[in-house]
């Protein structure tokens, strides 16, 4: 079992940066590959970034491609989302989850456990 809390979303305006954390419970938190998701008002929930179970392979969105980064420090059981040159397009509920899946996934199925989501709204 895996308890994800994401932190770090607020209000910012275009062109500025976030950084998004979720900090997982539980002792097995490097035997899952972890993935961002984020779901804007009326749209579907969308994959954004995922990482394998020791960061060394990554996925981005095309629309996040060279502004966001996904990182991982397993010793303090944390992932995070680095969110550069943010858009107002990226106003969004943000979600971390984790998949037992190998590598990385960007499908939403492939994933067992959920955070509660953090905002990001960015003004133009």
């Amino acid at each position: 079992q895996v308890q994800l809390v994401e932190s770090g979303g607020g209000v910012v305006q275009a062109g500025g940066s976030l950084r998004l954390s979720c900090a997982a419970s539980g002792r097995t938190f490097s035997s899952y590959a972890m993935g961002w998701f984020r779901q804007a008002p009326g749209m579907e929930r969308e994959v954004v970034a995922a990482i394998s179970w020791r960061g060394g392979s990554t996925y981005y969105a095309d629309s996040v491609k060279g502004r966001f980064t996904i990182s991982r420090v397993n010793a303090k059981n944390t992932v995070y989302l680095q969110m550069n040159s943010l858009k107002p397009e990226d106003t969004a509920v943000y979600y971390c989850a984790a998949t037992v899946v190998a590598g990385t996934s960007r499908y939403q199925d492939e994933y067992n456990y959920w955070g509660q989501g953090t905002q990001v709204t960015v003004s133009s």
